[in-house]
């Protein structure tokens, strides 16, 4: 099967309402346009560098999405073009987000990383952390940010019950929380699911799934 062939068997299994981000990390420059030119246009990195580099040499009404751990010192380099930024997990990196995209005269958007996974190996915030940036008194000074949603990754597992109870965790979390809406704190996205679990992650709320293999084939050596 063309890769057209795997985004299309994707989009006819998920709703019109959940958005699909195809997971382009160390995907060539040729792959992503072969997706772009069968009309996808939502691509997802994990590495700022990588992204960046592939920012320059493909067409610019590309929504790029930062779906790695973020270091703060790399949001810089990415601050003119990213449109969505997922692994969001302390008020700090909210706040240079914040005075990075400022430097741009643009918003850019953030989901607060949620850890649900048994796993200690996965980052993010409990319930209790996220609620406690949500409610903190500093947001309202960063008019250069918009917290849009929630982002969970379900533990790696067969156990496909397992997996479903903890997406359903963070569904009813982000349910309870999504009514705190402020200027720039406006709960719209839940982003759950990746190419082994989202139709799981989809039949517990998820609005967002980010899909790499199952598009693109294996990781290979990213190169342009």
């Amino acid at each position: 099967m063309s890769l057209k062939d795997n985004l299309e068997s994707i989009l006819k299994s998920i709703p019109n309402d959940v958005t699909l981000v195809a997971v382009s990390k160390t995907k060539p420059i040729r792959m992503i346009q072969e997706l772009y030119n069968a009309g996808h246009r939502v691509f997802g990195e994990n590495k700022v560098q990588e992204m960046c580099a592939k920012f320059e040499e493909l067409p610019k009404d590309i929504s790029w999405h930062m779906i790695g751990h973020l270091q703060r010192n790399k949001i810089k380099y990415m601050a003119h073009f990213v449109d969505l930024i997922h692994g969001v997990d302390s008020i700090k990196t909210l706040k240079e987000i914040n005075k990075q995209a400022k430097k741009h005269n643009r918003i850019i958007r953030c989901l607060l990383q949620v850890k649900i996974a048994s796993e200690d190996s996965k980052f993010g915030l409990s319930f209790n952390e996220t609620k406690s940036i949500l409610a903190n008194s500093d947001l309202k000074a960063l008019a250069n940010i918009k917290i849009c949603g929630l982002m969970g990754m379900a533990s790696f597992t067969t156990d496909e019950t397992q997996i479903a109870r903890e997406f359903k965790s963070l569904n009813v979390f982000f349910n309870d929380v999504k009514s705190e809406n402020t200027n720039n704190i406006i709960l719209e996205t839940l982003s759950m699911g990746m190419s082994g679990d989202y139709t799981i992650a989809i039949d517990n709320g998820s609005t967002l799934v980010r899909v790499g293999s199952a598009i693109f084939g294996k990781r290979n050596i990213f190169t342009i």
